[in-house]
């Protein structure tokens, strides 16, 4: 199954992501997982990366769109992220240090946890894009995520 959503980049829209997201995969996955847990991960890791595109690649731009497109093949999920920025050079992240308390910084570890793989592109035709893959355990598997 892959779906896409075009949305503009205003946080206010971030329900209506969540919605498309979680609601495709409810529809088709149904009880072949355990959902409630695997709701608030996609949950969790959509939040940081739509929130990522609104608050710093399109800041101060809300005309520009949101681009998320979703990719099911049986338990193999990938969630690509397209954004119009001026991109984020990740070889210059740092992960946070647990005795330095920062404001931000987070995301992209939260997303590293959560997720199997995460990869970033930086103008890929003019756009930016954060894919994020995994594969979901059968339901009552004893190490789910």
């Amino acid at each position: 199954m892959k779906s896409e959503l075009r949305i503009p980049s205003d946080l206010k829209f971030l329900a209506v992501v969540e919605n498309w997201l979680l609601g495709c995969l409810e529809t088709e996955l149904g009880d072949r997982v355990d959902w409630p847990r695997q709701a608030s991960r996609f949950r969790l890791v959509l939040v940081e990366a739509y929130s990522n595109v609104v608050r710093h690649a399109h800041r101060d731009q809300p005309n520009l769109s949101v681009l998320v497109r979703l990719d099911l093949c049986d338990r193999d999920i990938a969630l690509e992220i397209w954004d119009q920025g001026s991109g984020y050079n990740i070889e210059h992240y740092l992960p946070p240090e647990p005795a330095v308390m920062r404001e931000g910084g987070y995301g992209w570890l939260i997303m590293q946890r959560l997720m199997d793989r995460v990869e970033y592109s930086l103008q890929l035709d003019g756009h930016n894009c954060l894919k994020l893959l995994t594969s979901l355990p059968e339901s009552g598997d004893v190490n789910e995520v």
